[in-house]
């Protein structure tokens, strides 16, 4: 079952991030992409990452604090409606995250420690699921998404970040 979800397993909003996220085990590329972006972020010193490529936009900093932040939604809505809990999940406001998250406050090491203990957790839950676990539904931010949907938003939401850091941060 890990498989590409189909269309009617998630919201509309979510169909970019899934669309990028290659054929293939879903397992492998969450573990594999990670391994890519540590690689990207981990020569970046700390003085370039605290600025954001024109006034107004996240730091690199705060980019890889929201990664952390929204791999850990993902994965706890995953969770939710895997384990069969049909409470309805709430929306989260990533901007209004940020200022809170201190993330220029911290290394870019630190952060990136976060995001790999994140990602690992994540692997080893989406590992732990069953055939009917990865199929099940649930409702998030008011629509109806799939667990195996959650898996492959994740995957898809880090390789749309670092396109971004790759084409803005660090050309």
């Amino acid at each position: 079952m890990l498989t590409r979800p189909a269309s009617d397993e998630f919201a509309p909003y979510y169909a970019g991030y899934i669309a990028l996220v290659p054929d293939g085990d879903i397992r492998h590329q969450l573990r594999r992409q990670f391994l890519d972006t540590l690689a990207l972020l981990s020569v970046v010193p700390d003085s370039k990452a605290e600025t954001g490529y024109e006034p107004g936009k996240w730091s690199l900093k705060e980019v890889v604090g929201h990664l952390c932040d929204a791999e850990r939604v993902f994965a706890y809505r995953m969770l939710h409606i895997a384990r069969g809990d049909e409470t309805p999940l709430p929306s989260f406001e990533q901007d209004d995250w940020i200022p809170t998250s201190r993330a220029n406050s911290r290394t870019m090491a630190s952060l990136l420690l976060e995001f790999a203990a994140i990602r690992a957790a994540t692997v080893q839950l989406v590992d732990s699921l069953d055939d009917a676990a990865w199929v099940r539904r649930g409702t998030s931010s008011g629509k109806m998404i799939s667990a195996r949907a959650l898996a492959y938003i994740s995957a898809g939401h880090e390789i749309h970040h670092v396109r971004i850091i790759r084409e803005r941060y660090l050309a």
